[in-house]
């Protein structure tokens, strides 16, 4: 109905001497509700920045298939083609069980581990009535290694086994072109190496995304361990890529040092550093199936 208005009213404003854009502006804002809420869409293309989750949601009723790979590390050499003869790879679902929060699923063959977790979305950026100037989102994930015992003849607990991630993601979209998100993360392991090792790891995620084009953006990652978090062994996680949107599939490709793809790794447990050439090549595929019938006139 309001494009209908616009097409009728706008040949008369241009005829009329005394109209100008200003009028033009003036219309179309009181053609519009003045108590609806104008909320701010795409700050990221996917669910994910890179490793770590982003604020974005699937859409309620909507399948988000994913298939994420790491291949092995640039610093093996020729005889391992820099990596592309190694990978691992993890297999995901994600559906949107109402507009505000979605359910997460999957299987990575790194230690082969099981994750699954909700996903529930505070607040979202807008304007209008309310403005809010973020978008707030809750992730929240328990990970299973079935990896077989190393030492089966002990008496091995199943708790063991077990790990859990909360994340707070609160992102900004400043303009058309930058995103940027900040994510508090709190990572329990129920089983460390050692009594030196931390069973509570906080760390602090940084992740961005600038646009280059219409479907293809640069992305960045960064989460910093907290003092004393976590084991010599393990740094912080860093990572670098561009999305590419093709229909209804977002490509991820990027590099990065973190080869575990689920929270508990590559926020606590990354052991690669990039000065070494401990840099590990991948992507993420995720397609989008419409399981709603009610939904599908809607794009």
């Amino acid at each position: 109905m309001k494009r209908a208005l616009v097409f009728c009213i706008v040949p008369l404003l241009f005829l009329h001497p005394k109209c100008g854009a200003q009028d033009l502006d003036s219309l179309l804002n009181s053609l519009g509700d003045p108590d609806s809420p104008s909320y701010v869409y795409g700050t990221f293309k996917g669910t994910t920045v890179i490793n770590g989750q982003s604020v974005e949601l699937p859409q309620s009723g909507d399948l988000n298939f994913r298939i994420s790979h790491r291949f092995g590390a640039v610093n093996l050499g020729i005889y391992e083609l820099f990596g592309i003869d190694q990978a691992t790879t993890r297999f995901g679902f994600e559906y949107g069980i109402a507009e505000m929060a979605a359910l997460t699923f999957g299987r990575s063959s790194f230690e082969k581990t099981y994750d699954g977790g909700v996903k529930l979305r505070l607040l979202r950026q807008q304007t209008g009535p309310r403005n809010i100037p973020f978008t707030l989102t809750v992730y929240s994930a328990a990970n299973i290694e079935t990896l077989k015992w190393q030492y089966p003849e002990r008496d091995n607990l199943f708790s063991s086994r077990l790990s859990y991630a909360t994340q707070l993601l609160i992102a900004r979209k400043f303009g058309p072109d930058l995103s940027l998100q900040f994510s508090p993360s709190y990572v329990h392991i129920n089983l460390v190496p050692g009594p030196e090792d931390q069973n509570n790891i906080f760390a602090a995620g940084f992740g961005g995304r600038y646009k280059l084009t219409k479907k293809v953006s640069v992305n960045a990652e960064y989460f910093y361990l907290l003092p004393g978090q976590a084991a010599e062994d393990f740094v912080n996680s860093l990572s670098v890529g561009f999305d590419i949107e093709t229909g209804g599939h977002v490509f991820q490709l990027h590099f990065t040092n973190s080869q575990s793809m689920v929270a508990r790794g590559f926020i606590a447990e990354t052991t690669g550093h990039w000065l070494d050439g401990d840099i590990y090549f991948g992507f993420n595929i995720s397609r989008v199936f419409r399981l709603d019938e009610r939904r599908k006139n809607i794009y």
